[in-house]
């Protein structure tokens, strides 16, 4: 008799308004009989689908490209140091490392082992996954003494959850801190931030009350060294239903500001400045932007992007402008705000990066990057300068990244694209003989020969141009005459303002543009590619439309004559399984198999498991019953009906993530099993939200996904 025999018989499909799931036993995540089910079709899928030649190849070819040491090491410039992150066969977990600029230049840097992952873990019995590290800047007089940068704030997660721990490292004697003389933050979602040598601002889990209903920190403490937790006084604290609160010090010598961020909700937000803070005299001072605006801080001047529209000071100002005014005026009442960046018809405002003197606007025209340079009056000029930014390819996708933001006019420079490996370079902005410097080149893990990218724009149902990208043989985009339909996978998110531009990806060359496959990119609406408003245009009851979009680039490929119904597969994690969900259920017709990850798929439970509630802002409150009408139009779990033929489905998952319940992916197989469908289920058990802990793992849910992908496609 199986585990949930129990629970049998079930009904065709879940309630729906608020009646018993029939398989609501599987969002006990760790609960002995849900976790005999996962083992049981693990088993099943590493029987049917993670073995053989082919499966085994493929995941050797994906782990290659992972673990490879011709990769570019990511850096950050801290003090005189650089400062990598690095996974690789040798170190599963991974290594904090450093070295110098001029040793990072050369073609084998020499690198110092600041902390081995894999070590500590070994030594704490912990499954240690790297979160990331703060450093704390010393002081100009620190500085010109030749102190060096010795203090760091190291974030660690116990096998990849959200929730992680805080520990003080000591990057001169490269140990931990330990308590009582150092900093450390229990398992929480949180974190620390520094304020001086001996203070840190910490917003994390401190018991009852210290928590939102999205399980994210209500208070943010000032907490001093050698001090009890819970004696650190308050310093803000948010509501209940907020989202986030945090705090910070920019320690920008001249510009020291201490600041809390309220996140209201995804969307909605409050910066204070606070005077001083963590005394009895303390005051917090709003900055008086709309809720929906983002606002940034540099030196004297204060940016404002803008989600909507806002009137103010006798102006009107469009959402997606980037406006800028002088921090202290604007704080005096004056609202005379210059507008660096407006957005038109096809582009919208990608991210702008300070470097000391400048401002590096990168924007999405048709979702092609262009990259712009401006610079701020000094007091005696009239405006904001523009220039040209140095030249960069004009078809890849490029970021840039400040190197010093508060020293230098340095920016790093990434350029990417589906058939370009990654390239890093180096320049700086505003000098006279401004060139990129290639420092890096990322190896070509793939034959590009024979292939071509393009982009092309379908008509969603409302007539609406939606963008898109496909990459394969020229034969099959470019055919001379008739050309036979190839395997083609359709990739999307369409959500939360992201967007999705070209990038370099070995193991999808490998996997699946090696073997003949054709690979495409839905710029859908719900993401960020024409900013505010392309997403806007699909929040909560209009999830539909980004529906809409994603189908009708489907059909644009099969109109086209680029692949059928029957060779075109979908996939798309997190927001994007939710996605994927809906293709299934809405538009199986369309598709010959879909790969869904990481999901959201029980759109009336979704704001009651974990992180969920965070995201009403984007889908809307399932527990009103006006709202929960539309939600359940887009929710996959409750559109499941027996009497439609589906498409063969894999559902892939983390017990570990905490982010997006597990719950939703494990429910969905077992009513698709319920109702005779084809469907695949693994879910690992380490890997937090990213699905994966270390490379071996990430290759080896990549393989399942290709492997799966391949027979129901291209065999």
């Amino acid at each position: 008799m199986s585990q949930h025999a129990e629970h049998d018989p079930v009904p065709v499909t879940p309630a729906t308004d608020g009646g018993d799931d029939p398989f609501g036993w599987l969002e006990d995540v760790e609960a002995t009989e849900a976790l005999t089910w996962v083992r049981e079709r693990n088993a099943r899928t590493h029987r049917t689908l993670g073995s053989g030649t082919r499966f085994e190849a493929t995941e050797r070819a994906i782990l290659d490209v992972l673990d490879s040491e011709d990769r570019i090491p990511e850096v950050s410039r801290i003090g005189d140091h650089l400062y990598n992150f690095w996974r690789d066969g040798a170190h599963p977990r991974g290594v904090w490392r450093r070295t110098t600029l001029d040793s990072y230049r050369t073609d084998t840097p020499r690198w110092e082992t600041v902390l081995d992952l894999d070590s500590l873990a070994e030594a704490e019995g912990t499954a240690w996954v790297w979160h990331g590290a703060s450093l704390l800047r010393p002081t100009p007089a620190q500085l010109a003494t030749g102190q060096p940068w010795r203090r760091a704030l190291v974030d660690l997660s116990v096998a990849g959850s959200d929730a992680d721990v805080t520990r003080e490292f000591d990057l001169v004697d490269l140990r931990f801190v330990p308590a009582p003389d150092g900093f450390e933050r229990a398992e929480a979602k949180g974190g620390l931030a520094w304020a001086d040598e001996d203070t840190v601002y910490v917003f994390t889990d401190l018991g009852p009350g210290t928590t939102t209903t999205s399980g994210y920190p209500r208070t943010v403490r000032l907490w001093r060294r050698g001090t009890p937790l819970d004696a650190a006084p308050v310093v803000y604290e948010g509501r209940t239903d907020d989202l986030y609160i945090s705090g910070r010090r920019s320690r920008t010598p001249g510009f020291e500001r201490d600041l809390v961020h309220r996140s209201i909700a995804f969307y909605r937000s409050e910066t204070f400045l606070v005077a001083d803070v963590g005394t009895p005299a303390q005051t917090l001072r709003r900055i008086e932007v709309p809720e929906s605006a983002e606002v940034g801080l540099h030196r004297e001047w204060l940016l404002v992007e803008l989600r909507d529209d806002w009137a103010v000071g006798g102006r009107d100002y469009p959402a997606g402008a980037l406006l800028a005014a002088r921090l202290d005026d604007f704080l005096a009442g004056t609202r005379d705000l210059t507008v660096l960046f407006e957005p038109t018809a096809t582009t919208s405002l990608a991210g702008a990066t300070w470097t000391r003197h400048h401002l590096v606007l990168n924007v999405l025209d048709d979702v092609v990057n262009r990259l712009h340079v401006l610079t701020p009056p000094d007091g005696t000029g009239t405006g904001w300068a523009r220039s040209a930014f140095p030249a960069v390819d004009a078809v890849a996708t490029v970021g840039v990244r400040a190197v010093d933001p508060v020293e230098s006019d340095d920016v790093w420079v990434v350029t990417t694209g589906y058939l370009q490996p990654t390239t890093l370079s180096l320049t700086t902005i505003g000098a006279p003989d401004a060139h990129l410097e290639a420092l890096k080149a990322a190896p070509a893990f793939f034959d590009t020969a024979g292939l071509v990218v393009d982009q092309h724009f379908a008509a969603s149902d409302d007539g609406t141009r939606v963008p898109y990208f496909v990459v394969g043989r020229t034969e099959v985009l470019h055919p001379d005459g008739d050309a036979a339909p190839a395997p083609t996978l359709l990739y999307g998110y369409g959500g939360f303002e992201i967007s999705l531009t070209p990038s370099y990806s070995g193991g999808l060359g490998r996997a699946w543009l090696d073997r003949g496959g054709v690979y495409a990119v839905a710029n859908i609406r719900g993401g960020g590619e024409y900013g505010p408003a392309w997403h806007q245009a699909a929040l909560r009851e209009h999830r539909h439309r980004a529906y809409e979009d994603f189908a009708a680039v489907a059909r644009d490929l099969v109109a086209r004559g680029i692949t059928t119904p029957a060779r075109l597969g979908a996939q798309g994690g997190s927001n994007g399984g939710l996605l994927a969900g809906n293709m299934l259920v809405r538009h199986p017709d369309l598709f010959g198999a879909i790969v869904i990850q990481v999901p959201l798929l029980d759109m009336k439970r979704y704001s009651h498991l974990l992180a969920g509630a965070s995201w009403m802002a984007e889908y809307g409150d399932p527990d009103d019953p006006e709202q929960w009408a539309y939600l359940r139009e887009y929710s996959p779990y409750h559109r499941v009906d027996a009497a439609t033929s589906y498409p063969p489905v894999l559902l892939l998952t983390s017990t570990r993530d905490d982010r997006v319940h597990p719950g939703h992916a494990r429910k969905m197989a077992a009513l698709l099993e319920h109702v005779g469908a084809d469907v695949t289920y693994y879910e690992n058990v380490e890997g937090g939200h990213g699905g994966a802990a270390n490379n071996a793992q990430a290759a080896h849910m990549a393989a399942l996904a290709w492997e799966f992908l391949t027979r129901r496609l291209a065999d």
